[in-house]
């Protein structure tokens, strides 16, 4: 028997891991959150995040492709039409491992993997957004001669909208006096 890159491994032979790591993922797409082992859900994340990769990409391969690895066909259904939507826009990082402390009979390390669902933080999107813009509006380096070209009518029409942003400073600077001695 080979040794797997990761570690020893869970259980018995290699056809046992898969096995069981297989069923972890359906009991995970199933449930959302399930508690395990610490070593069990660090293996299952990047085996389950993979699943759910191919779930994003939505076609028939990708879905003969899950369906090779995880039976139930309700679960893979569930996958692709409420998971895989869930976290479209999320980049990887489908799956949360938090450790809950030793389990009772054992002592082993216990830990709880959770689906993240959650949309992407406001302030993510917000700068995924702000780069997106300043991408397609970056303006075009603009040449020497074309500035000096420039007709007549722009630069009038430049210094009247200088006169004019101006011109409201100037009137709030004339009311503010009047509202403090109405005080």
């Amino acid at each position: 028997m080979p040794t797997p890159p990761k570690g020893p491994r869970l259980g018995g032979g290699p056809a046992h891991e898969r096995l069981m790591l297989a069923n972890l993922a359906a009991a995970l797409f199933e449930h959302k959150r399930i508690t395990t082992t610490v070593t069990k859900a660090k293996r299952l994340r990047p085996y389950a995040e993979r699943l759910i990769t191919f779930a994003k990409r939505g076609d028939l391969a990708a879905r003969r492709r899950v369906l090779a690895t995880i039976s139930d066909k309700g679960i893979v259904h569930e996958l692709f039409t409420g998971i895989a939507p869930a976290v479209e826009n999320r980049e990887g990082g489908y799956t949360r491992i938090t450790k809950i402390g030793n389990r009772k009979g054992d002592n082993a390390p216990m830990a709880v993997i959770e689906l993240v669902l959650e949309p992407l933080s406001p302030k993510q999107a917000v700068v995924k957004e702000a780069e997106k813009a300043a991408e397609t509006a970056a303006p075009a380096p603009v040449s020497e001669e074309a500035a000096e070209t420039e007709s007549p009518e722009s630069a009038e029409s430049a210094e009247s909208a200088e006169s004019a942003e101006s011109a409201p400073s100037a009137e709030s600077a004339e009311e503010a006096p009047e509202a403090e001695e109405k005080k």
